[in-house]
């Protein structure tokens, strides 16, 4: 895979890296992940090809638990997004660009806490791996975590929503609102973030050919 010249670029794997476990439609992405437990593997259900894919956050509560991506009440806005955007969720390749869910418990309740940028870049190699693996047409970064470990850029996502950027893979990522962000919002604010991921969505489509 090729890597973007200068100070940023995929690490390498560790000794005993991802390996993908085939199945009829689908392919199980499992692996320890040293930052948070060892002794603990990650997995999502995810097509066999796919010319689009989307990278989220983390998990969220839920996808920890069951090990699937986006199937809490974000994943459930997103594809309500991508089916608005007449996009098949069973089409693309769906991921997070840090692999467990970072939490700080509060009695029996887990809170979500960002992932910081050392667990973003500790989790690059992974994303490398599945991007090698499946080689999408396009990209779409969902939220700030996604973007940064996509392109190496830091900068604000509200300067760079619906912009196309060359990520570090050397491929196109297109970047958009996470829908964690929509659901923080009410009103006419959730509105228009709402109706730009529909577009963001609608547009990667038409790229991929998947309307």
């Amino acid at each position: 895979m090729k890597a973007r010249s200068g100070n940023i670029s995929w690490p390498k794997p560790p000794a005993t890296p991802a390996s993908p476990r085939s199945g009829s439609s689908t392919i199980a992405w499992d692996a320890p992940d040293p930052v948070w437990s060892p002794d603990r593997a990650s997995s999502a259900w995810l097509p066999r090809s796919a010319r689009l894919m989307l990278v989220g956050e983390q998990p969220g509560d839920r996808e920890d638990l069951e090990g699937r991506p986006f199937i809490g009440p974000a994943g459930q806005l997103l594809r309500d997004s991508m089916a608005a955007a007449g996009m098949d969720p069973a089409a693309v390749w769906l991921t997070n660009a840090v692999k467990h869910f970072k939490f700080a418990p509060r009695g029996k309740r887990r809170l979500h806490q960002n992932p910081n940028r050392q667990e973003i870049e500790h989790c690059r190699w992974w994303l490398g791996l599945e991007l090698a693996f499946i080689q999408p047409e396009l990209v779409v970064a969902l939220g700030a975590s996604a973007a940064f470990a996509l392109t190496g850029n830091a900068v604000p996502l509200a300067d760079r929503r619906g912009q196309v950027e060359t990520g570090l893979h050397g491929g196109p990522v297109l970047i958009t609102w996470h829908p964690s962000a929509i659901l923080r919002q009410s009103g006419e604010a959730a509105r228009k973030l709402r109706s730009a991921l529909t577009e963001d969505l609608t547009r990667a489509a038409s790229i991929t050919r998947l309307i």
